[in-house]
Parts: structure tokens; sequence; C-alpha cells
């Protein structure tokens, strides 16, 4: 029965992901571009492919609209697709992904930055798309820890670049927490998308808790990264807490 799951559901992913980046590029084909409906039928995939492969989300906090940058712990490559099937943003996401069949296509179609995150030339540019995208009134999706962690209860240091361009052009930032409870979800180190998937697909379940805080804003960008880096963290620290009484509970 795993087995079947999982290819089944690989096969979904894989032939629902290319649907879509067919309706959409003969969409823009024949009736010419439009960037707010590519992201709305990304929207369309990103809720129910991520139902498709079995995710369950818990929820928790509000979603405000306007050019927010969004910046959240990065767990797993599933990270960025949860954002986006609330939130219709640029996302900035490793150079690699260009490079993915079907999937880099898509994302460029439907609007995403793409960083080289060991380049800092390359990175500051970016910083200069990001603020173009906020200036635009597009929402931003950042992960500046720059990698996966695969600490429970921590982040990797953050990046502070976005910080320091909120702070000195006054936008708005909400940090999200991403909560995997079962570890093997994580997705660290030089794995791979597939080989990933192919590990975790199989389960009945993948669950996950998505904490969206309070809107931040300040003139001090080292102040805005203290702040969001340390809500995520108390975030994940109550959630590996309440795990670990609830393990001890059924002992």
């Amino acid at each position: 029965m795993k087995y079947l799951r999982l290819y089944g559901r690989l096969l979904f992913f894989a032939v629902y992901t290319t649907r879509i980046v067919l309706e959409i590029y003969l969409r823009n084909l024949l009736q010419g571009a439009d960037l707010q409906r590519s992201m709305r039928i990304r929207r369309r995939w990103a809720r129910r492919v991520l139902k498709g492969v079995g995710l369950q989300i818990q929820r928790f906090g509000d979603i405000p609209e306007g050019n927010i940058l969004w910046v959240g712990n990065h767990r797993s490559y599933l990270d960025p697709i949860i954002l986006l099937r609330e939130i219709p943003a640029w996302p900035v996401a490793k150079a690699e992904i260009a490079d993915w069949p079907v999937i880099g296509k898509g994302a460029a179609l439907a609007g995403i930055l793409y960083v080289r995150r060991a380049d800092a030339q390359h990175r500051a540019r970016v910083l200069g798309l990001i603020r173009e995208k906020l200036e635009e009134g597009y929402p931003v999706i950042l992960f500046p820890e720059g990698d996966t962690c695969a600490i429970p209860d921590k982040t990797l240091p953050f990046l502070s670049g976005g910080f320091k361009l909120a702070a000195k052009y006054g936008y708005k930032i909400v940090p999200v927490a991403f909560h995997f409870p079962d570890v093997r979800d994580f997705w660290v180190g030089d794995q791979a998308f597939l080989e990933h998937a192919m590990q975790r697909f199989g389960e009945p379940h993948i669950q996950v808790r998505v904490f969206y805080g309070p809107l931040m804003q300040g003139s001090d960008g080292q102040m805005l990264l203290e702040q969001a880096q340390g809500w995520i963290e108390q975030c994940l620290r109550e959630q590996v807490q309440a795990d670990e009484k609830q393990r001890q509970a059924l002992l």
C-alpha cells in the first residue's frame, strides 16, 4: 500500500504540475501575459498539489494583504508552496530550481526571483529586485537562513539583507514559523527533491503547523532581524515542547 501511495502521488504531482504549467503558458500565448492570472492559477496548483501529496496543514494567525516581506524558517521544499497557497507573492528561491524540469518553467511564468546564494554580488542585485516588486505592490517571500535547518527548535543565522531593506524603505515584515513534528520531513543537506519525495510521499500524511506572526516595522534592520528570528524560534521551541509532552503522555 505504501508504494502504491508513493507512486500514485509522484504521478499526480508530475502530471498535475505539467498540466498547470501548460495552462499558464497557453493562456499567456492566447490571451496575453497576465501575472495576476498566472498567480491565481499557481495558487490553485499549490492548494491541490499539497493536498494530493498528503500534506495536512494546521494554520495559526492572520494573513494581511499588501506589499509585505514574508520571512520564514526553512525546513522543506514544501515551505514556499505552503505560503503560495495563501499569498500571491514573488518567492525568492535558489537559482538551481530554474533547471528543474517543468517546475522551473512554471515558476518563471508565475513570478519568482532566483538567487545564487554563494554569490554576494548576486544577492545584492536580488535585493534590488525585491524592492522593485514591493514597490509594485506585490508581497515577497524570503527564507533568510539561506538554507534548510535540521534542528527542530532552532534556525540557522539569518542573513540581514532583507531586514535592512525593509528598515531603509519602511516595508512591513511578517515572520512565519514552519513546524514539521516528524524530523524525517526536513529536507536538509544535498538531498535531491525526488530522493526526498521517494522517502516521504508514501506516508499516509505529512503534518505541518504554520504560524503567521505579527506585522513588524522599524528603522533598525538588525532589530527587525532579531525580532523576527526571536518570534520564529519561540514558536518552534513551544511546538517541540508540546510534541514532547504529548509523546510522554502516550508512554
